[in-house]
């Protein structure tokens, strides 16, 4: 018998509803992604930053497959913030921003049943393959495999980042975080804001630091603690479950050996992120991409 895949709802997470008929233009020139590229049913991934390209909120933009809306499915504790961001550049476009209950649900592993994916808003997680699907608003019933730990696990061992967890307002940027690597920004859509920037950093090369898989053989200790190296700190641990974590961290030190907090860690980048670390060409990889 094949396994069952994992379910779990997302308690942290929040939908947003915007509609009207301004609404894919009005996101358009606000955020990364190429919201006028989406399909009904399909999702992107997308992010807010401020003029100088650092990151203020991301979400995941889905295309409603039965209404005339986008669903931004944004961490709770920033919807309201997000909302107010957003509304702060709507002038004269004919669009709505409603906070909703819709419940959300990640599932990964397995596909889930044919007939909760036709019973829900279900879309592929944007960023990877193996990443699995998110589910907004499934059967009331749906029953939950997994749990909100089993879903951290998966995510940290994919290299996947948590915005509210692994990026700090107004100071990370966009690139940092893998957007760039994992879908999150599209090249060719034109002005948003923070574009300048984040495009500068991109074609020249400029990138120093970005968020990393790590791997310790203690627990390892909260967000913010420094990483060193040889007694210098080249980074700063984010979110984190038991042995694993994302730190953001220098990219010519993946290869050394560091710690933090007086415990060895080992950076394990996927290889979905080795090419961006041109620096570290030998650093250990995982087998997910």
């Amino acid at each position: 018998m094949p396994a069952p895949s994992h379910i779990t709802r997302l308690e942290g997470r929040t939908i947003i509803k915007l509609s009207g008929p301004d609404r894919v233009r009005f996101l358009q020139g606000l955020v990364t992604a190429d919201i006028a590229a989406l399909q009904p049913g399909q999702a992107t991934w997308s992010a807010c930053l401020t003029p100088q390209g650092r990151w203020q909120a991301d979400f995941f933009a889905v295309s409603d497959p039965d209404d005339t809306c986008l669903l931004l499915d944004c961490a709770t504790e920033q919807a309201e913030a997000l909302r107010t961001l957003l509304l702060r550049f709507k002038l004269r476009s004919d669009v709505q921003m409603d906070l909703t209950s819709l419940p959300v649900y990640a599932a990964w592993g397995n596909a889930p049943s044919v007939a909760l994916l036709e019973n829900a808003i279900s879309v592929h997680d944007p960023r990877l393959p193996a990443a699995g699907w998110r589910l907004i608003a499934p059967p009331m019933d749906t029953e939950q495999t997994a749990t909100q730990l089993d879903y951290d696990l998966h995510r940290l061992a994919l290299g996947l980042p948590d915005g509210v967890q692994d990026c700090e307002q107004g100071r990370t940027l966009a690139a940092e975080a893998n957007m760039d690597l994992l879908g999150g920004i599209a090249w060719k859509k034109g002005c948003y804001m923070g574009q300048e920037v984040t495009a500068r950093m991109h074609y020249r090369t400029l990138l120093k630091r970005r968020l990393v898989p790590v791997a310790s053989t203690a627990p390892l200790p909260a967000p913010g603690t420094p990483v060193l190296y040889e007694g210098q700190e080249v980074g700063t641990l984010r979110s984190s479950r038991d042995h694993i974590g994302l730190a953001l961290i220098k990219v010519d030190v993946v290869d050394k050996t560091l710690t933090c907090l007086g415990h060895n860690v080992v950076a394990r980048p996927p290889a979905w992120l080795l090419p961006a670390l041109g620096s570290a060409p030998d650093a250990p990889a995982t087998t997910s991409d």
